[in-house]
């Protein structure tokens, strides 16, 4: 497995940005799929974004799309997740995920190693 190590969280005001980062060592990063999910207090953990290994494929969830971007450098082992336009509905505890898997299958039950998780948090 991977370790993951996630920064760059914090407290925002709507409409602000933030650029999450995820650092990995272990096991050869650019074998897999990087993404990020989120839970919120009192919900399920969710998808937000996956990035596949060579970088040239990501998926979004509905709910980010043209505002949130993944991306990741493999020379430094890191990916990251450009947030703009935040809201207060993006409140929330961010994990970063690694899985073996294609971007296509990147679900919870895929997911090889999490990170300890960020907590992003957008007041109104």
């Amino acid at each position: 497995q991977v370790r993951l190590v996630e920064s760059g969280g914090g407290l925002v005001q709507a409409g602000a940005s933030l650029r999450l980062s995820c650092a990995a060592s272990g096991r050869t990063f650019s074998n897999y799929a990087m993404g990020w999910f989120r839970q919120a207090p009192g919900k399920e953990r969710e998808f937000v974004a996956v990035i596949n290994w060579s970088g040239d494929n990501t998926d979004y969830a509905d709910s980010v799309k043209g505002r949130f971007t993944m991306s990741r450098d493999n020379a430094k082992n890191t990916v990251y997740l450009q947030m703009n336009s935040l809201k207060p509905e993006d409140t929330a505890v961010y994990y970063c995920a690694a899985s073996g898997w294609r971007i296509t299958s990147f679900k919870k039950a895929n997911i090889g190693s999490w990170g300890q998780g960020t907590q992003v948090i957008v007041s109104s």
